[in-house]
């Protein structure tokens, strides 16, 4: 029977002291405290929880752009600055980039399905167009070459290159070629007969120039600037050629390429894409930290050189509403398809509607 009287918790208390202390109501808050803490420490985890799902769910839900870009190019560098700045995780995008080493494998990336995007001119898109692969161009830059003369030569206008040795960035059919014969046949001056043409890679006739081999060269944007940072001039800027052949202003030749139907099922991550990649152009534009970077990777050494690339940069910015580019594109584009012939143009003689992405919302700043 004493031992039954020990299930009464007044008789266990007095048997045990060490009981009687632990149903106190000093133990009792214990108790409670802990169970407090416990609790916390649960809402914490089921918080810390909560966001790694939030944030996981959030990266999953980035949408996926593959881009096919030049490793020396300036979109890489705009890219680097999206990358390096987290613009393309605050845009919600998942940025895949392939650095090929030349347009004809970028071109062949997007035509296989490999790549979302790559940069090109809107003359090869309409010609693809003519050829039924549905293609789009956005403008990227409006930097263009010239033609490029010794400070001392005695040429001074179109006219004085008859007769001369020319050297032509690209081929027969490249763009800039043709606008220029297009001018200069305005002042009866047929340039592919009446001159001696040699054609080559930009790389090999910047240096023919440089070596004296040539009279004038007519060459890529950034290889006109190195040029002009060893005393060459400009004899005529593309620009002014386009404005000539009645251009309102400055026209994007180069830009983003991309497939219709990838831009109807991704219009929303293209709007965001150029809303950073023009928040790109801006940073670079003003900050000389990020020149230095660019001059450390493509080899320039000297201030001079490097502000001429800056300056060419910058005022290839497009500013223009894309409406207006396009307008001009399809003057300028009658012109190269009736000199170009079928060769460059096939049977298209007009820029067809709808060449040019009319979505794009990049918003250039004024510098």
């Amino acid at each position: 029977m004493a031992r039954a009287a020990n299930m009464y918790p007044e008789t266990m208390a007095n048997d045990n002291p060490g009981l009687a202390e632990s149903l106190s109501p000093r133990h009792d808050s214990g108790l409670a405290d802990c169970r407090l803490a416990l609790q916390r420490r649960l809402c914490l985890a089921a918080l810390y929880l909560m966001l790694a799902v939030l944030f996981n769910c959030e990266a999953e839900a980035a949408d996926k752009l593959r881009l096919a870009v030049q490793s020396t190019g300036t979109f890489a560098w705009e890219l680097a600055i999206i990358t390096e700045r987290g613009l393309d995780r605050k845009a919600g995008l998942d940025i895949e980039v392939t650095e090929l080493a030349s347009p004809e494998a970028a071109k062949i990336a997007l035509m296989g399905g490999a790549a979302d995007m790559i940069l090109g001119d809107w003359l090869w898109v309409a010609r693809q167009r003519n050829l039924g692969r549905r293609l789009v161009f956005a403008p990227y830059s409006t930097a263009l070459g010239a033609v490029m003369v010794p400070a001392a030569s005695p040429i001074e206008d179109l006219a004085g290159l008859q007769g001369k040795k020319i050297a032509v960035a690209g081929g027969p059919l490249d763009k800039s070629w043709l606008l220029l014969r297009a001018l200069a046949r305005g002042s009866d001056l047929d340039l592919a007969s009446q001159a001696n043409i040699i054609y080559g890679a930009p790389t090999l006739l910047y240096q023919k120039a440089a070596n004296g081999e040539a009279d004038a060269t007519l060459n890529y944007w950034n290889f006109c600037v190195a040029l002009e940072s060893r005393g060459f001039r400009r004899l005529i800027g593309m620009n002014e050629v386009e404005r000539r052949l009645g251009a309102k202003g400055p026209v994007a030749m180069v830009g983003y390429i991309f497939d219709e139907g990838f831009a109807r099922t991704h219009a929303d991550a293209l709007s965001r894409f150029f809303k950073i990649a023009a928040e790109a152009k801006d940073i670079l534009a003003h900050s000389g930290a990020d020149w230095e970077k660019i001059a450390r990777r493509i080899g320039i050494a000297r201030e001079v050189e490097l502000a001429l690339y800056r300056q060419a940069y910058i005022d290839g910015i497009p500013r223009r509403p894309v409406a207006e580019e396009a307008a001009d594109a399809r003057a300028l584009y009658r012109i190269l398809a009736k000199i170009g012939g079928p060769d460059l143009a096939g049977n298209a003689t007009e820029l067809e509607e709808g060449t040019f992405y009319q979505n794009t919302e990049m918003v250039p700043q004024e510098h």
